[in-house]
């Protein structure tokens, strides 16, 4: 007898194209009143099959199209906003593009008649409907939905400002007599600090050009533009900034630093200010900080098994030094804190010193450095000593006063954590040297020396095979055949990563351990080179050979290794 899938239920599609079996499909039908699905969606929550299997299946059955995703990244916004954001999130639809006196709707569920009839009623248009999958719909809602939101509220806080130019470099506002004069700009300050929270951000550039003011947020790693307000309104923002931050409003020509408290409906945070001037004007960059409850582990920074055991070890020891170096932004505070959550227990008495507390750890003393009233890592220091320490975390080694200070703590059975500037492991140990820690002290204190750098993660929803070109390859330090052993990949850009390719990151890392003979070259006053060759010798994976097991993976990119490491080939 021949299959007819539209003539058949959709657990027998699905066993038909071999995505479940019988028994699955029967396990289903038992739980299906409990979860209150249907049999496709109750399949996907059991994890028996994934949303293109349930999408095949539901076109066999309906023979309705599947939405190609490619054409989700540019749809036309005046179309998508046909249909209300409430009703669309509530109904599972979006609306994609006119087609001659109809349009076309993706739906989740496109043969509900009573969705049918209502957007035939708000669009008094006929409807095509076409097939979409729940993450890639939602996903799709996310980005142009927000976008919508964001475009009105912006035309909505400037709507009311006409721009008078006063001479060649600045521009005056005259606001309009119904309104009041910073309501605009205190709502347009608000919605690019809310949306940079919703977005994960971790920084806020606000940069004035010669026409428009920039707003760039930093997501994993990358800077990407959200606004471009007017640029009439930039005296504004910065303006109630330099308020909000308690700064010198009136001072235009000198950097200013300092912070904001945030409480908001989504979390609360602490903003980090810095102000420079440049020749445009000033320049606004603000690092927001969760004040929530600390949620990495060791186990989801990406290391590698092996990695992963030998910090753990060194963790773990009784006393001396561990350090994590690399840029800022590298994750280093991430991992050190990661480390202290790993190692708290109620006999240890674990105190941090540091500028500013980027995470917030129950169980741990955490200090915070403050310029303003002259407490100074250094002088923090001094008084943790009295506190009865065992564990201390030192924000990062600046001078050779803190480090010091970190040192003798080491040699006097505490465990010291700290972050230092530097591009690898072996060149850790040369900065020690330089800001002036004697040789001695660097060999007999030091424990392990990390570096990391942090590389964006492939989106798993468009992630595609692809050939390097033979100069990326040459840039990776990779022979053709070695390059042949490897099935690269990449993400082509969809709906999910904002079209990037890239969703999440993960860290790659290059541990040094100071072994006796690494203690003897660094007593002998070796060269970081010969450090290096020593380290690899006994086994250490060099930050490039790291990142390169993550290509080889699968899950991250040639070229996010090419950006942030260097081949020794």
């Amino acid at each position: 007898m021949t299959f007819n899938p539209q003539f058949s239920r959709i657990g027998e599609i699905l066993v038909h194209l071999g995505a479940v079996n019988e028994d699955q499909v029967k396990e289903a039908l038992v739980k299906q009143s409990n979860f209150g699905l249907k049999m496709g969606e109750t399949l996907r929550k059991l994890g028996y099959i994934t949303e293109d299997d349930l999408l095949q299946a539901l076109h066999l059955q309906l023979d309705y199209s599947i939405i190609n995703e490619e054409e989700l990244l540019d749809l036309d916004s005046e179309v998508v906003k046909k249909i209300p954001e409430p009703f669309a999130v509530e109904n599972r639809v979006i609306a994609i593009r006119e087609e001659g006196g109809s349009i076309l709707v993706a739906m989740t569920d496109p043969e509900n008649i009573v969705i049918h009839d209502n957007l035939k009623k708000i669009l008094n248009r006929p409807i095509k409907p076409i097939l979409i999958g729940e993450s890639t719909l939602h996903d799709t809602q996310e980005r142009y939905y927000k976008s919508i939101r964001t475009t009105s509220q912006v035309e909505d806080a400037v709507g009311k400002f006409e721009f008078v130019a006063v001479d060649e470099d600045e521009n005056e506002i005259t606001v309009d007599s119904k309104a009041e004069a910073d309501a605009p700009v205190v709502k347009l300050v608000n919605l690019i600090i809310t949306e940079a929270i919703k977005s994960n951000s971790t920084d806020i550039h606000i940069e004035p050009l010669s026409r428009e003011t920039r707003v760039r947020f930093r997501i994993d790693g990358a800077l990407r533009e959200v606004m471009s307000p007017p640029i009439g309104l930039h005296a504004g923002i910065v303006s109630l900034v330099k308020v909000m931050s308690k700064l010198n409003i009136a001072e235009r020509r000198l950097p200013q630093d300092g912070h904001i408290s945030l409480k908001t409906a989504i979390k609360s945070v602490d903003v980090r200010v810095s102000i420079v001037p440049t020749v445009t004007g000033e320049k606004v960059v603000m690092r927001l900080l969760d004040k929530g409850e600390f949620g990495f582990s060791l186990t989801t920074l990406g290391f590698s098994g092996r990695n992963l055991e030998t910090f753990k070890k060194w963790i773990r020891r009784p006393y001396g030094i561990n350090i994590v170096s690399g840029p800022t932004g590298s994750g280093k505070s991430t991992t050190l804190h990661a480390a202290l959550k790993a190692i708290r227990n109620i006999e240890s008495n674990i105190v941090t010193v540091e500028d500013p507390v980027e995470y917030r750890l129950d169980g741990i003393t955490q200090i915070e450095t403050n310029a303003k009233i002259d407490l100074t890592f250094a002088r923090a220091l001094r008084s943790v000593v009295r506190q009865d320490p065992d564990i201390i975390l030192l924000g990062e080694i600046r001078d050779d006063e803190t480090a010091d200070i970190a040192i003798k703590f080491s040699l006097t059975g505490h465990l010291v954590f700290t972050t230092l500037h530097a591009n690898d492991a072996p060149s850790t140990i040369t900065r020690m040297l330089d800001i002036g820690v004697p040789a001695y002290l660097v060999a007999s204190s030091v424990n392990l020396v990390m570096a990391q750098r942090l590389v964006r993660l492939i989106c798993t929803h468009c992630k595609t095979s692809y050939t390097p070109t033979p100069e990326e390859l040459r840039e990776a330090g990779l022979t053709k055949d070695e390059a042949d052993q490897i099935k690269f990949k990449r993400g082509s850009g969809c709906v999910h990563c904002d079209n990037t390719g890239y969703s999440g990151r993960t860290g790659i890392f290059e541990i040094l351990e100071v072994t006796s003979e690494i203690r003897r070259l660094i007593f002998e006053g070796a060269h970081q080179d010969v450090i290096r060759d020593s380290a690899i010798k006994n086994g250490m994976q060099n930050l490039h050979e790291s990142g390169m097991e993550k290509v080889r993976q699968g899950l991250t990119t040639l070229s996010e290794i090419i950006k942030f490491t260097v081949s020794d080939n």
